[in-house]
């Protein structure tokens, strides 16, 4: 399962834990008792908002004692908090913390990473220890429950790929326990080099510290992926501020996975191809030796083909993983003399296709077997016959390895 996230009005915590219990109601009652577990008590509230346009919820939090409705008012401008002002901690005490507090394993390990993205940022932007960093805004109980609302959301929605929108940067100054700082706040930059961002005109912090860094640990580097999708579910979550003609909100985009259709899995694969005229075949065919042991590289081939002036080349065709484009195009760089190349992504369909090992003359052989439109096919390794002598040798053992591997199959697939 992908989650995509459209950052309409920018992203912070309590927008993406919003957002996300939005398209999974059936999960708030875990995220309310992992907040209370982890951060001191502090309660939250999912409720019902409307802004004009759009229809979604709002995350809420407050300190013990305080009305939840008329708190949490921070999250677009997070360092103007009016609960935690004065308040400061260390990352070691939250860590420990987070450690201590009764916590499923998944989400504590979830909230530690984000939190350890903060840190490291932080530590960047003041040139210190990370084990040195104190926590001012971000160190506040609603921002605590934030991180914890979204990390117990990240395990228990169970999905396995994340993607974000371009997002706003927004303009301005904000106010920090550290003076003035421009925005985004210098450790928000941080947290989301690689990321594609955009200037809608629209002044303010439109991405939070704690909103960056969720992002971060969900989506990596921001790298998009470009595949079909079946879209199961959405869900809308709302910040506090209002923005100019614009609805501040998260819109969170659930897609399944894409399933048969007719014969065969449907998937999708990134194509890079290239030309090389300037490296000696010995190297090239190292080079290509290891874009072929790329664990992201599905398949390399090459064939000779006539560029200019009649010259004779290699064009090189890689098919790779479609979320690992960039990986694989680096490796294409740095493993062969191309400065250029092409790249697309496409749909292509795979049969089920399953590996055995199986004992045949006292060696072993290992078999793939393939499940076919009229029926499964086997096919030995041939590598695995090479210390046989003679080719028909080696040709009846792999069709008796075959012969096995099927009839295990057959077997499995009665009981």
């Amino acid at each position: 399962m992908q989650i995509h996230l459209d950052a309409i009005g920018g992203m912070a915590g309590d927008m993406f834990a919003a957002a996300l219990l939005d398209a999974f109601p059936e999960h708030e009652a875990g995220v309310l008792a992992s907040v209370r577990a982890a951060a001191r008590g502090a309660a939250c509230e999912l409720m019902a908002h409307n802004d004009g346009v759009l229809q979604g919820r709002r995350f809420t939090v407050a300190e013990p004692g305080e009305p939840v409705a008329h708190t949490h008012t921070h999250h677009h401008a997070p360092h103007s908090h009016p609960h935690g002002a004065h308040d400061h901690r260390h990352w070691s005490e939250i860590r420990a913390g987070l450690i201590a507090a009764d916590l499923d394993p998944a989400v504590r390990d979830h909230a530690l990473a984000i939190f350890g993205h903060l840190a490291e940022a932080e530590a960047r932007v003041h040139g210190i220890p990370v084990a040195d960093v104190a926590f001012h805004e971000v160190g506040a109980v609603d921002s605590i429950a934030d991180i914890v609302a979204a990390a117990h959301l990240a395990a228990a929605t169970g999905a396995t790929r994340w993607s974000v929108s371009a997002l706003p940067l927004g303009s301005g100054r904000v106010r920090t326990q550290h003076g003035f700082l421009p925005v985004p706040a210098p450790a928000t930059a941080l947290l989301l080099e690689g990321f594609d961002t955009i200037d809608d005109g629209v002044p303010g912090e439109r991405v939070t510290p704690t909103g960056a860094a969720i992002l971060r640990h969900l989506c990596g580097d921001g790298t998009r992926l470009r595949e079909p999708r079946r879209l199961a579910r959405s869900g809308i979550g709302f910040g506090t501020r209002t923005l100019p003609g614009l609805s501040n909100c998260v819109r969170a985009l659930v897609f399944g996975e894409v399933g048969p259709r007719g014969d065969g899995r449907q998937r999708s694969l990134a194509v890079i191809e290239f030309e090389v005229d300037d490296q000696s075949g010995e190297d090239l065919a190292m080079g290509l030796d290891r874009l072929r042991a790329h664990p992201d590289v599905l398949d390399v081939v090459q064939m000779p083909v006539f560029g200019k002036k009649g010259r004779m080349m290699v064009h090189v065709r890689v098919l790779a993983r479609a979320e690992a484009l960039d990986a694989a195009a680096e490796a294409c760089f740095r493993e062969t003399t191309t400065i250029g190349l092409r790249h697309q992504i496409v749909s292509g369909r795979v049969l089920e296709r399953t590996s055995r090992t199986v004992a045949v003359g006292g060696r072993d052989l290992r078999v793939k077997t393939v499940m076919r439109p009229g029926g499964p096919t086997a096919k030995a390794e041939a590598d695995d016959a090479l210390s046989q002598e003679g080719h028909a040798a080696r040709e009846s053992l792999r069709r008796a390895a075959e012969r096995i591997a099927l009839a295990e199959q057959a077997e499995e697939g009665r009981s």
